[in-house]
């Protein structure tokens, strides 16, 4: 073999292990120009056929057809040489299966040509001694589409009589198709049952079973099954959204999401996939589906009073042959007969060439989905309002705007500032060259800031300072900087400086102290400073020394005084404008670390506010919105938060910069409103761009494991079982052994709830054992033992009492009582259920104890009501009457808890005779 054919088959290997995707298909074409390049045909023709199953995974039509052609042409000249089998480079004969689909799908090929390959197919099957349920489907398929109703019925009913071969289509294709059909037809309960057996039976193939599943959305929605039609579109959305010869899939999403009172989520998909217009030029059949879907949504967007809304991405210029050039944004409105108009011309090319009208029907049933409604909401976002506003600045609001972002230090701070000092008053261009000498020499631009304390100087000479402009130009623009040393030396140099000047001077040793840790010398000076600013009437500098004042006292851990002082600034109706939203900021931080969240979203959402109101940078806007949702979060109030998230995103993408932090933060608070199956699809999202950015392995084991939550509550369980051992592994990847075993212990826990109780155990002793690796964390080996130990318990096992005395060991050992507390609990269930009463009774009221002693009253009652039922079951009712007493005042603010309670206590005491005592204990339950 030469050094060419050894160096293309090792391409011929990798190309075997690399997925369907880009870099599949850039292997596949540097091994076709090798092959070519070494003159070795029959390297050539084993790199065509990988080419045409390549192409066909992505979409390529055009590519498919000429490299299939080529390889039928050198087959059939020399078949053995060039057979039509070669594993694993593919099969001529199942290859043949694509051809006639691909011709079908443009009106550019006439029917007889159709038919040519149709029957060639046939010919190639009866000559290759195989069977014909491939062609048979083949001729199914191609009569379906072009309206042959009739025509496909029976061949569809000759195919289940036909017996499956190797060239039949898989389990999954073939239920794919006929549910298809079926639905088309209008048998939807067939359609329905076929995608279930699929579903149940796990078949699988390149595009099923996301395909299948996005055929029967109206069938269920109709059938009135939406929680099935909600978790089919989030699972089959998911699984499709990557390949863009998925655009059908996606049509049928976008019209789901329309008939359910979607709108804002269909035009979100528009928007994402309207590009994949432009993906395969031959596959006319998907283009008119999806521009349908898209002019059916788009009308809904206008109904609901979003015409107007520009539809992102429209003006993109390889639209431009479907939409026209443009040099903006479409509206919703507008694009909507766009793509109504181009998917009529579709199906006018295709039923021309049919002799039917059935794509022109298929156009009308889409139309008329504008008459079905289902309530199945699937987002808490709606219409997202314009990123950002043109409006037209007065000068007076360009000076605030620009003071804004001169507060905030913004990147375009400076530039903002520079541009609106021309046309600024003298007194105005004092606080202005104030901020800009600041932004200057933070990035040491010397000479820039030279010119611009010239210009300031005067400005307080026009304004008749005659004596600051003088020592401010001796001073230059240290003035303005950071330099304690020269502050200290300047003060001493000119003791009858200008009130201003001192004040400035002495806010630059203010900011030495502070970073010296000489707290209270910075809070004297800062005090004297702001008292020279006020008696010159400077405003803007009080205000800012105040605010240095704040954080001060935040570095003495006096975060009260702090609160105060910023209390007294934002009372302050003269704050500006960027000034306020720090001190907001600030005041939100410290708010939230007192213990008080849903204040500190009070305010990180007023700064928000403000800063949207004034157009700031888009990283600052998204920075605010992300602080609010955060604390939002910590309140309890999701859904708050992913309102935050999703502006604080949009304004993030708007600016061009990463959006997987927010992402991910929106996904967690999705997943916290209940909105679990919206919450896969977005932390699926950010883990895709993490893997493809290369983070790191204990960093996706993070978002591995909050995808493994969510799959679990949208009741995906083998995706969750699946994301759970993948978060395990990464956390391996990453030597991180106790998060592992923490990854270890909810994949038994969910093992165990889906009833594999076996593996269950087997996953938690592999989790213990891990745990043991890691001595700083004793506290996840108890966890890890205190699960083990409930699934033996629950398997049976006569041991589990072992490794749940190891965990109560180990908490006593760690001075822990919260956890002995509830290990505790747990024993005194073993032990009862073991039959050992007295020992179960006196390990309960020891929880008890263990969670009064560190503040657990709810929980200590729930230990004294398993004491008291342990006493009940052994007819120890006297005894157990005292203590569902002390439950019931424990329990006295967890109302299910306190019913439970009264409702035994109450029989007990009825069943002592004490019926008065019964009555009493029974009035306070609800009626």
């Amino acid at each position: 073999m030469t050094a060419a054919a050894e160096s293309i088959r090792a391409l011929f290997d990798e190309i075997d292990r690399t997925p369907w995707g880009p870099e599949e298909r850039a292997l596949v074409a540097e091994a076709v120009a090798r092959a070519q390049e070494s003159g070795d045909t029959r390297l050539e023709y084993e790199a065509r056929l990988r080419q045409t199953s390549s192409a066909n995974m992505i979409g390529d039509t055009d590519l498919m057809l000429t490299s299939f052609a080529w390889c039928l042409a050198q087959h059939e000249s020399d078949p053995e040489r060039f057979p039509a089998e070669l594993e694993p480079a593919g099969d001529l004969l199942w290859q043949y299966k694509w051809m006639a689909g691909a011709l079908r799908g443009s009106p550019e090929f006439a029917s007889e040509q159709i038919e040519a390959v149709l029957d060639d197919m046939e010919q190639h099957y009866r000559r290759a001694g195989v069977g014909l349920s491939g062609a048979l489907m083949a001729r199914f398929e191609d009569a379906w589409a072009a309206g042959r109703i009739e025509e496909a019925a029976i061949l569809r009913e000759r195919l289940e009589a036909t017996p499956r071969d190797d060239y039949s289509h898989c389990d999954a294709c073939v239920r794919s198709q006929f549910a298809g059909f079926f639905a088309e037809i209008g048998r939807e309960d067939e359609s329905i049952r076929l995608v279930e057996e699929m579903v149940e039976g796990g078949f699988t193939c390149g595009e099923e079973p996301e395909r299948a599943l996005a055929l029967v959305l109206l069938p269920l929605l109709r059938a009135g099954r939406f929680d099935e039609a909600r978790s089919f579109h989030s699972r089959s959305y998911r699984l499709a959204r990557d390949n863009p010869d998925n655009l059908t899939i996606i049509a049928d999403h976008v019209v789901f999401c329309t008939v359910t009172g979607n709108e804002a989520r269909a035009l979100s998909l528009i928007e994402k996939h309207l590009r994949w217009l432009t993906h395969d030029g031959l596959n006319a059949e998907a283009h008119q589906e999806a521009l349908a879907a898209f002019g059916l949504a788009l009308d809904a967007v206008t109904r609901s009073g979003h015409g107007d809304t520009p539809v992102r991405g429209s003006d993109a210029a390889e639209l431009a042959p479907l939409f026209g050039s443009r040099d903006a944004e479409l509206t919703a409105s507008d694009l909507a007969v766009l793509c109504w108009a181009r998917a009529e011309e579709i199906a006018r090319a295709f039923d021309e060439r049919n002799g039917t009208d059935a794509h022109a029907r298929r156009l009308e049933r889409t139309r008329a989905l504008a008459d079905e409604h289902y309530d199945v909401p699937l987002s808490s976002g709606g219409f997202a309002a314009p990123v950002s506003a043109p409006r037209e600045w007065t000068p007076a609001e360009r000076r605030v705007r620009a003071r804004m972002l001169g507060a905030l230090g913004t990147a375009s701070s400076i530039d903002a500032i520079a541009d609106v000092l021309d046309d600024a008053d003298a007194a105005d261009r004092l606080p202005l060259t104030f901020q800009l000498l600041r932004g200057l020499l933070a990035e040491e631009r010397l000479d820039d800031a030279a010119q611009v304390l010239a210009a300031r100087v005067d400005a307080l000479r026009a304004v008749g300072d005659e004596a600051r402009a003088d020592l401010e130009e001796k001073l230059g623009p240290a003035l303005f900087g950071k330099d304690d040393v020269f502050a200290s030396r300047a003060l001493e140099e000119h003791p009858d400086a200008p009130a201003g000047v001192r004040g400035q001077l002495l806010t630059i040793v203010t900011y030495g102290h502070m970073v010296a840790g000489r707290l209270d010398e910075a809070l004297r000076t800062v005090r004297e400073a702001r008292e020279l600013h006020a008696r010159v009437g400077d405003i803007d500098r009080v205000h800012a020394l105040a605010h240095t004042e704040a954080d001060i006292h935040r570095e003495k851990q006096a975060p009260a005084d702090a609160i105060a002082v910023l209390d007294e600034l934002l009372a302050d109706d003269r704050l500006e404008v960027g000034r306020r939203v720090h001190v907001l900021t600030d005041r939100a931080v410290l708010r939230e670390s007192l213990g008080d969240p849903s204040r500190g979203a009070d305010d990180a959402d007023e700064a928000a506010r403000l800063l949207l109101t004034w157009d700031a940078d888009g990283q600052v806007v998204a920075t605010a919105l992300s602080l609010g949702a955060q604390f939002a979060e910590r309140a309890g109030q999701n859904e708050r938060a992913v309102a935050s998230y999703r502006v604080a995103v949009q304004r993030l993408e708007a600016a061009g910069e990463s959006t997987v932090a927010l992402r991910y933060g929106l996904g967690r608070a999705l997943l916290a409103t209940g909105a679990a199956h919206e919450a896969v699809e977005v932390i699926d999202e950010v883990l895709q761009d993490e893997t493809a950015a290369g983070e790191a392995p204990g960093s996706r084991a993070i978002t591995v494991g909050l995808l493994a939550r969510a799959f679990e509550h949208a009741e995906e369980w083998g995706n969750a079982l699946r994301a759970w051992e993948i978060t395990a592994d990464l956390h391996e990847e990453a030597d991180e052994p106790a998060r592992r075993a923490s990854a270890l212990v909810a994949w038994a826990q969910l093992l165990g709830r889906l009833g594999e109780t076996d593996e269950s155990v087997d996953t938690l002793t592999t989790a213990v054992e891990v745990a043991r690796t890691d001595p700083e964390n004793r506290g996840m080996l108890a966890d890890a033992l205190h699960s083990l130990a409930q699934v033996k318990a629950y398997r049976g096992d006569d041991d589990a009492l072992t490794p749940l005395d190891e965990a109560i060991e180990i908490g006593r050992a760690d001075d822990a009582p919260w956890l002995v507390a509830d290990l505790l609990d747990t024993r005194a269930r073993f032990l009862a259920n073991a039959g050992r009463v007295d020992e179960a009774v006196a390990c309960a009221l020891q929880a008890a104890d263990g969670f009064l002693s560190v503040g657990g009253v709810p929980q200590a009652g729930g230990s004294e009501f398993v004491a008291a039922r342990i006493l009940l079951g052994a007819e120890r009712t006297e005894e157990a009457v005292a203590v569902l007493r002390s439950a019931l005042e424990h329990a006295a603010d967890e109302e299910q808890l306190r019913q439970a309670v009264a409702i035994d206590l109450g029989d007990a005491l009825e069943g002592l005779g004490r019926h008065g005592e019964a009555a009493e204990v029974r009035s306070t339950l609800p009626a």
